[in-house]
């Protein structure tokens, strides 16, 4: 169970947090009206989480050092989080621009992360359209698109499309398709120009069926 799920774990931080000084069980245990045995158990989970420090405490006398507990300093780490607001809120920038500057810009974001996220084939191989798909398929599969090439491969040509089933920004997407759709087309094709591939993507087709995006490949010579 962690912190956020524990309203007694929430209790024993904050008390240590507003406490002048470390605390030891005993002491948690006497301020909160709790049992030594049960305050521990929330100190250790604490502890386990790393939002609270366990230290020995000098002693003055003969006997074990007592061990106390400090909050770790710090933002607490287990509070909520929102990147889908925060990424709302970076793509209402690019919605508010000129559409096109706006699809341009995107793609060119698409491109550059791209180059940056897909790993380069060996140097001792050549960039053949099966090695650079398999690297793209990769990339793909890690991002979370669930790609499925389709057409053209049987033949020794390239894969005419790759079937796209599953969005990782689904509701950013149905949100703003505008930019987002076309950052995905630029990633492939940053991706498929980091891996000098004899191919490239040249379309992204949103939403082209109720399960899947498609996207468009042709071969190609440009970098």
């Amino acid at each position: 169970m962690s912190t956020r799920e524990s309203p007694r774990r929430r209790e024993v931080l904050e008390l240590l947090r507003t406490a002048p000084a470390p605390l030891g069980v005993a002491e948690a245990a006497e301020r909160m009206g709790l049992h030594p045995n049960s305050v521990r158990f929330h100190l250790d989970a604490l502890v386990a989480d790393g939002l609270v420090e366990r230290r020995a405490e000098a002693s003055s006398g003969p006997g074990r050092p007592r061990a106390v507990y400090t909050p770790r300093p710090g933002m607490d780490r287990g509070g909520l989080r929102d990147y889908r607001l925060l990424a709302r809120m970076l793509l209402s920038r690019w919605a508010a621009a000129d559409p096109a500057e706006a699809r341009a810009e995107a793609m060119e974001t698409g491109r550059a992360w791209g180059r940056f996220l897909v790993d380069p084939l060996p140097p001792d191989e050549p960039p053949t359209v099966e090695r650079s798909m398999t690297a793209l398929l990769a990339l793909l599969d890690d991002l979370g698109f669930a790609p499925r090439p389709e057409g053209g491969g049987g033949s020794g040509g390239p894969p005419e499309r790759i079937r796209l089933r599953h969005c990782p920004f689904l509701e950013l997407a149905e949100e703003r398709s505008g930019v987002v759709c076309p950052l995905h087309l630029g990633l492939m094709q940053g991706a498929l120009a980091r891996l000098d591939a004899p191919l490239t993507a040249t379309a992204l087709e949103p939403f082209a069926e109720p399960d899947s995006c498609v996207a468009h490949l042709t071969g190609s010579s440009a970098r």
